[in-house]
């Protein structure tokens, strides 16, 4: 059970929610901050998928990211307003295709329960965003024509603390709300 099991319906609920996941990430691609030395921004798009992933699931999770990914190769939904497919074959293409494995992952342990104690949750959602950068990185290696030590200086150790900091607000949001479902439970 994941949080978006809390909310009544079936399909109808599962559909909005794919869309609001969606929407989130194309919401959250839009907090860029470029970096000197490296065609990858900062955003808050591995937030995005450690949420979507804890609260949708691993299924819904999934679909949610890959409406995302294909929204993006018609719709200005990428980093900074880009779309096409030059993104996903780009610097960032891999790191898009890692949010849905990634979305996946951590939607799995969601559902065993992970998302609901702060440092577990701390730790999925670490390794959910090693996931992104572990498809990122080549990805952005090949498609740049980067050095091993260029690539994951400039697609990978840059963001260190940047991931650590979204790992940590969501491991804290996250079971937050599940205290508050289990808060309203008891009342009911």
């Amino acid at each position: 059970m994941v949080l978006a099991d809390v909310i009544p319906g079936a399909r109808v609920r599962d559909a909005l929610l794919i869309i609001g996941g969606a929407a989130l990430m194309a919401l959250l691609a839009q907090i860029s901050i470029p970096l000197a030395g490296t065609p990858v921004p900062i955003t808050g798009q591995t937030l995005g998928v450690v949420l979507c992933g804890a609260a949708l699931g691993a299924n819904r999770g999934v679909i949610a990211m890959t409406l995302y990914a294909l929204a993006g190769l018609v719709l200005p939904v990428y980093a900074d307003g880009h779309q096409g497919w030059s993104v996903i074959s780009g610097a960032s293409g891999g790191y898009i295709i890692g949010f849905i494995v990634a979305t996946y992952v951590i939607g799995r342990l969601a559902e065993l329960g992970s998302d609901r104690k702060v440092l577990i949750a701390f730790v999925s959602f670490c390794a959910g965003q090693l996931i992104v950068f572990g498809v990122g990185v080549p990805w952005l290696k090949v498609s740049a024509g980067l050095d091993w030590g260029t690539a994951i200086h400039g697609g990978f150790t840059v963001f260190i603390v940047g991931g650590l900091i979204k790992a940590a607000v969501a491991a804290i949001a996250v079971p937050s709300a599940w205290h508050l479902v289990r808060k309203v439970d008891k009342k009911a």
